[in-house]
């Protein structure tokens, strides 16, 4: 904490955000001493969960919590005596002893401390390099207004620019990291201005991308790499579209193009591998349509909204913590990757054979994947089933609607490539 305030004050972009600190806050002197370090703000998770009566049994992953918080056991459920007013009563107690710390030491809010190191002192016998350095150039005043991310100037020539390379493929290596965020972040920034953009924005690239490729990436742009990516692609996706290819012969591999972590906490948007990704694809997603020819384990853990297409080869405990949105995966693949606590599988209907062939369209348009080609050339029923959470509480059509309101908005903005004939070999490949 203290560290990462120095580097933001050193750099002058302190006052544009917030540092929140958690973990093992259960008392004032916590939220004192993190507050002169450097913090904004603080998470409280187990103290809270105490104040309830969770007695720290440790069994929240195995359904048994003896206290019933962390449990969907009914029986269970039934010992659970907490009331909201038990919470109330530890944070009013909290707020009381700081605002006893804070007059204490003589100030009245705890954002006169930030970065005040001199009120703190090292214990008997600690080892002097542990000692915290006391700068006033590392004090913040409480008064300073914060900064703009950039001036509008600078925001219509950084995406002036980006428009201008539409038409290039870019190369990318690993250290290019966040691919994307900026430039969703510009397009927002020009609707919030009333700047309407109709035209759709495509950028291609060529190489590895490093972490976070197309995160956080706007309705509107559409990303397409041709090469592999590393973790955390299409993290907190909310509406853009990613394409990542290395060619016909990886499809038929099944090489592996994605890294761990993929599709984390997505939104909305589209998502097209034609290869594998690691493990914890989708995870935490709650809206975004993603189609990979393969995953690692935990697939689509705690995944709550969206559909997931899966092509190839499953991952142990697929589907564990997942409350909500539709996977479909191969029928030779599923029997025992699945996590049955909290996932099923099902035969799907006639409508959806047809939601999932204009999915495999889109996959192939973006991908040239000869593996959905493949697919959309069988004349009978695909050879997918659906998964769906045991206790699925929405309906199939309410989850593919959205997935559906983005293929009626696409603009089709990349040429159809036609895929070359597939060999009979290549098929058992």
């Amino acid at each position: 904490m203290r560290e990462t305030h120095d580097t933001l004050v050193r750099a002058g972009l302190r006052s544009r955000l917030s540092l929140r600190v958690d973990g093992g806050l259960k008392f004032a002197r916590d939220v004192v001493l993190a507050a002169i370090l450097g913090a904004d703000e603080f998470g409280f998770g187990t103290a809270a969960l105490l104040a309830m009566g969770c007695v720290m049994a440790r069994q929240c992953h195995l359904n048994t919590c003896p206290v019933g918080i962390a449990t969907q056991d009914e029986t269970l459920r039934t010992r659970f005596a907490g009331k909201p007013e038990m919470v109330i009563v530890y944070f009013r107690s909290l707020a009381e002893e700081v605002r006893n710390r804070l007059a204490q030491l003589g100030v009245r809010s705890l954002s006169e401390l930030t970065g005040w190191y001199d009120r703190l002192s090292a214990r008997s016998g600690m080892d002097p390099f542990l000692v915290v350095p006391v700068s006033q150039s590392n004090r913040v005043a409480p008064e300073q207004t914060p900064g703009y991310h950039a001036t509008a100037l600078e925001d219509t020539i950084h995406f002036s620019a980006a428009l201008a390379l539409q038409n290039e493929s870019q190369p990318i290596q690993n250290s290019d990291r966040s691919v994307g965020a900026g430039l969703s972040g510009d397009l927002m920034r020009r609707r919030n201005r009333g700047h309407i953009d109709n035209g759709e924005i495509f950028q291609e690239f060529r190489g590895a991308a490093g972490q976070s490729f197309g995160a956080f990436l706007a309705a509107g742009i559409t990303l397409k790499l041709k090469g592999e990516a590393n973790d955390y692609v299409g993290k907190g996706l909310s509406g853009g579209t990613i394409a990542i290819t290395a060619g016909l012969a990886a499809s038929r591999r099944g090489d592996v193009l994605a890294g761990n972590t993929v599709l984390y906490g997505a939104t909305s948007g589209q998502l097209f591998i034609a290869g594998r990704a690691g493990e914890r694809f989708a995870v935490r997603n709650s809206g975004a349509l993603a189609v990979v020819e393969g995953v690692g384990q935990h697939g689509c853990e705690y995944m709550t909204g969206g559909v997931a297409v899966i092509l190839g080869p499953l991952g142990l405990n697929f589907g564990s913590g997942m409350t909500g949105g539709l996977a479909y995966v191969l029928c030779a693949e599923a029997e025992e990757m699945l996590h049955r606590d909290f996932v099923m599988l099902v035969e799907p209907g006639s409508d959806e054979e047809a939601l999932l062939r204009r999915a495999l369209e889109e996959h192939v348009h973006f991908t040239a994947s000869p593996r959905g080609a493949r697919l959309l050339s069988r004349r009978g029923a695909l050879p997918l089933l659906r998964v769906q959470p045991l206790h699925f509480q929405g309906t199939i059509e309410a989850t593919w609607n959205p997935v559906l309101a983005q293929f009626r908005n696409d603009k089709a903005v990349l040429p159809v490539t036609l895929v070359p004939p597939v060999s009979q070999a290549a098929f058992q490949a």
